[in-house]
């Protein structure tokens, strides 16, 4: 765990949390690492890019999956108003 911690309001998150891939009992460490892993049910990717690509939904559909976490956010912040910026993903 890189990163963990809890705010003023008690919400336990962690920081670049690695996401293992497990193939045929095999685990790999693979290099991918969610931005945010908010009170272990929450997956929260952030991104500064011109425009979302379908490449970003994909990265966090996986990170769902790896996780077994059924919520997800990709927040970009390179928009003029944040709240045009999110897209929430439920698997």
């Amino acid at each position: 765990m890189l990163g963990a911690g809890i705010d003023v309001r008690h919400i336990r998150f962690e920081r670049q949390k690695p996401a293992p891939v497990v193939y045929k009992d095999v685990k790999l460490e693979c290099g991918y690492r969610m931005d945010f892993l908010i009170d272990a049910s929450v997956v929260v990717e952030l991104k500064s890019v011109e425009a979302l690509a379908p490449v970003h939904d994909a990265i966090v559909l996986t990170y769902l999956r790896l996780s077994g976490c059924r919520l997800g956010l990709l927040i970009n912040f390179n928009v003029p108003v944040l709240k045009e910026g999110i897209k929430r993903f439920i698997l």
